[in-house]
Order: structure tokens, then sequence, then C-alpha cells
């Protein structure tokens, strides 16, 4: 598939699959997925009594399941696919398999080039990951919550290294989560363990932890901050730094503490989605300043209006700009750019998209059973049957629209001046 900027950007809208209708001899379909290019549109088909294949295009894989979960593109193009045969599980990638089969597989990831390709892995009762292809040398009796390190060289999930029944708590307090690293786990045990994430390299990892009953903190590399919190959120790596910084509670206020060391004083009633933009001087999150009152926050300084509702956070490249969705009670939902909501109220949306220069601002949208494409609150000169996230192209000019209308697949190249 190439960079972005090797894919066609040329203007205008080109038919990619003329009908989405089953292909002669499929009895069904199931819903579409498409490629980060818009090259290919993707199925999962019933080609026969008890088997399924994956239609790319208007063409079919070769070989057949018993059953295909999950299909997924990679951002290399690759088209990834759980697969069943014979009770045992694969993962696929374009009709290939990466790996043996085994007891069970589940929740792909992809490194951000796609060249990696993890999953959860069961063998004989015991749980691991599995990395392109390749099971940790050594399984658990519970694996969850994993992760894979943005450049594909690591992977983690939290363990529980001692059997324990149901009702065992003795041995719940005593601790028996961990983090697990390339299969290898951290000395340190904890009564739970949550949200293991990795800094930019892969080469170190922070988590949520519970040291007591009545105590979390961070946890990095194995070793817990000294200082204790009544709650903790997910940490966060800064990337100027390569401190790590979470969301904490103390005496009911929500602030953000850095190292084990008080970056925000807790002042707010909620504390969410923490993240920090590409160079590390901005940190961002969703935070209540009152009951019901949410809205985003950068450097400890929140936006002046507030909403019942805030979430899906995105922070522009450059750092200074971000985008939330707020609703009311799940319906009637905003895009909100900037502290101002866009004009317009949907029955659903999805998290807004930047352009690499940060200037533009993208976003899908439905009201009344169709979709739009948003570009700066304004919308594209129709709307479709379905559409997926828009993408720019590198210097933000141009907006690609993946969509299907009239039971066509259509991919369209549209100026940003068009909306």
């Amino acid at each position: 598939m190439g960079k972005i900027s090797s894919w066609d950007w040329e203007n205008g809208q080109k038919t990619v699959v003329k009908s989405l209708s089953p292909l002669e001899g499929h009895e069904w379909q199931e819903e579409p997925y498409v490629s980060p290019d818009g090259e290919t549109i993707a199925a999962i088909v019933k080609v026969g009594e008890g088997e399924f294949s994956i239609r790319t295009n208007d063409s079919v894989w070769e070989n057949t399941f018993d059953k295909i979960w999950y299909p997924k593109f990679a951002p290399d193009g690759r088209l990834t696919a759980i697969c069943q045969q014979d009770m045992e599980w694969v993962l696929t990638a374009d009709g290939e398999n990466v790996g043996e089969t085994t007891d069970y597989i589940w929740d792909t990831m992809t490194s951000k080039d796609g060249s990696v390709i993890a999953t959860m892995y069961k063998s004989m009762e015991q749980y691991g990951l599995c990395v392109n292809g390749e099971p940790w040398e050594t399984l658990y009796e519970n694996v969850n919550q994993p992760v894979l390190a943005e450049n594909g060289a690591h992977a983690a999930g939290v363990a529980q290294m001692e059997s324990m029944d149901a009702a065992d708590i003795e041995a719940f307090k005593r601790g028996v989560y961990t983090v697990v690293v390339d299969g290898k786990p951290w000395e340190k045990l904890f009564l739970n363990v949550w949200a293991p994430r990795f800094n930019a390299d892969g080469t170190s990892v922070a988590a949520t932890v519970r040291t007591s009953v009545y105590d979390n903190t961070i946890a990095v590399d194995g070793v817990a901050w000294e200082q204790k919190y009544n709650q903790a959120w997910e940490p966060v790596f800064c990337p100027k730094d390569g401190g790590v910084a979470a969301p904490v509670r103390q005496a009911g206020k929500w602030g953000v503490a850095k190292d084990g060391k008080t970056l925000w004083e807790p002042r707010y009633i909620q504390c969410l989605e923490l993240q920090y933009d590409a160079s590390g001087d901005n940190l961002w999150a969703i935070v209540a300043t009152s009951y019901g009152q949410f809205t985003a926050c950068v450097n400890n300084a929140a936006w002046g209006d507030t909403f019942t509702t805030v979430n899906d956070l995105v922070v522009s490249p450059d750092g200074t700009r971000a985008g939330v969705l707020t609703s009311e009670y799940n319906e009637n939902f905003k895009i909100v750019v900037d502290g101002t909501a866009w004009t317009g109220t949907y029955d659903m949306a999805w998290p807004v998209v930047f352009s690499p220069d940060s200037k533009t601002v993208a976003a899908k949208v439905e009201k009344n059973g169709r979709y739009q494409i948003l570009v700066n609150g304004r919308s594209y000169e129709k709307d479709f049957d379905a559409v997926w996230p828009p993408v720019f192209n590198e210097d933000g000019t141009k907006v690609l629209i993946r969509a299907i209308e009239n039971n066509s697949y259509v991919r369209i190249v549209a100026d940003v001046a068009q909306f």
C-alpha cells in the first residue's frame, strides 16, 4: 500500500465495486470493511454449506474456513482475519495463515506501520500473546488487557501468577497479578493491574496498580510510585522527558500526577483520556469542572464551555488544538473543536480527524440513516448510504472519502476547498 503520499490523490470519484450484492453462488455476505487507501472493500461471505471465505472487491480468497471473525485491515493494507478450521483457530493475512493453529485467538493488534501483527492466544487452557505467528514461550492461566508497542517491538498483558479460588480473599489481598512483557513477568505482584501502556519505542511499560485494598498508584517497569491514591486511571508517557503521568484522585477530587508528584492539583470531579501531544509540551484531558459539566483541558486550563458528556478526545498533530464529541444521553451528538461546537446535531458522530498540518478538521456523522463527511463543520456536497472516517493527504489539501452509494462502493478525492 505504501505511504499516504503514494496513494491515488487525483481529484474525482472512482467506482471500485459496481455492485455490492453477493456474488453468484454466495448465500450471503456480512458488513463490509475498507482498506486505509480506499482501494479495497472486503466482507465475510458464505460460499457453501458450512464454508466461509472473504470477498475483496470482486474476488474471493481461495481458502475456505468453518468460521471467520474480525476481518481487519492493517495499516500496510494487509487484510487480517481470525479463522476456524476443524475446531482450531488461526490468524490469517490476505488468506494465508500466520503461525500455527491453536485452541483460540482473539484481539488482533497491529503496529503503526502494520508490519507486526499480534493476537491473544490460548493453548491447553493457558493464555498469552502471539506475535507474527510466534506465541510467547511462557503462557499463563489468565492473561488479559493485551497491548502492542507502537513500533511492534514488544507486547504485554496483565497475567494472573497464582491460582486462586473465586472466594479466596486472602490470596487476593496478597496480590496475584502483574504485567507480563514478551512473556516475562514483573517481579512485583499486585492486587489488581490495569491498562499497561508502552512508551514510544516500546522499551518501558507503565500500568495502573492496586497495592492494597484501599490504595492505587502507577507502576513503571515493575516499580510502583511511593505516593498512593484513592483511584488512578490509565498512565501515559511524556515524549519529551520519558516521565509518566496519570489522572489520580485524592480527597474526592481528580488531578494529574507525574512520576509520583503532583502536576495538576486535584480540583476536578473527573479527569479522563489523558494524552500528550507528540512534542510532550501539551498535556490534554477530558475533565468535569463540576457535576455533569464536562469539557476538554490542556495543561490544566479547561475550555470555557462545558457539556453534559464529552468523549473521544483527539489532539491535533501540533498539540495546540483538540476535538471531542458531546451528546445528550447518547442522542443529539455534536462535534466540538477548540471549545466551540460546530453547527448541526446528529444521530451519531465519530471521532474527528485532523490534517497533518493541524489546520483542518474532518469527521464522519450520521443523521436520519444517511452518512456525511464534514470538513471544518461543512458537509460534502452529497450524503451516502455508508461512509468510513475521512483521510487527509500529506499536506492537508485533500480528503479521501470512502463510501457506499446505490449499492456501489466508491472512492472520492475532494479538495478541502469543496466543503
